[in-house]
């Protein structure tokens, strides 16, 4: 079955443009201009992802974003937001919603395509690597994309799985911010270290004391240690 994308923007020409390459893409598309006509979309037609445009009419991008965060049916709807807001406060801001990922205006389609697959692909369990793992009390389910640490589940993104996932399986090992960056958000985003660390902060804020087990390598990256101090 086609995977469909929510397709959130007030301004007409640019929604029917994400639309088409969304499909030529092979993606169903649905459409909203408005933050309200958004949640009720998410809520009705349950699609893979939504390109959440921040300034909108009514129920601004920020506003649609975090409510859907906080709805238990609805949080792990991936978000790419789109916007004409390029200062990294407002990218910061975003991630720290949950956002997935941050697109700025004007913008290439193609590579909004990328970034729209690369999310897909962080949201599907991998096959082939381990599928359960348990380090000082965590443990992680791969297929289904559950964390608990001392039994108690922690809720995560996508994205957020998939950056602790990467960092547990390499524990001991010293993961730069920009191999992290290629491992986890699939392809290039140079100039974008500081996204790691937006979401390293919150990953960390999420595993409570779990957190100290993620080491910062000062002018370098992060590492999970693999001893149990």
């Amino acid at each position: 079955m086609k995977q469909t994308i929510l397709i959130v923007e007030d301004e007409e020409d640019i929604r029917e443009l994400l639309c088409h390459h969304m499909q030529q893409a092979g993606f169903d598309t649905v459409e909203a201009a408005s933050g309200d006509d958004a949640l009720e979309a998410v809520r009705e037609k349950k699609p893979d992802l939504v390109v959440l445009d921040l300034m909108l009419p009514g129920i601004d991008g920020t506003e649609v974003c975090r409510t859907l965060k906080q709805d238990e049916e609805t949080r792990d709807v991936p978000i790419l937001m789109l916007t004409a807001k390029a200062e990294e406060i407002d990218r910061v801001v975003g991630f720290e919603l949950g956002a997935d990922d941050y697109v700025t205006k004007p913008f290439s389609p193609r590579e909004l395509v990328l970034r729209v697959k690369a999310i897909l692909k962080r949201a599907r369990p991998e096959r082939g690597g381990q599928e359960q793992i348990a380090l000082h009390g965590l443990t992680l389910d791969v297929p289904k994309h559950e964390v608990a640490v001392d039994g108690r589940r922690i809720e995560l993104t996508a994205t957020e799985f998939k950056l602790l996932q990467t960092l547990v399986e390499r524990r001991g090992r010293v993961q730069t911010r920009e191999m992290l960056l290629e491992s986890v958000w699939g392809y290039d985003y140079a100039g974008f270290t500081r996204t790691v660390d937006t979401h390293m902060r919150r990953l960390r804020a999420k595993l409570g004391d779990w957190g100290r087990h993620i080491e910062t390598v000062r002018g370098v990256g992060y590492r999970v240690r693999e001893d149990a101090s």
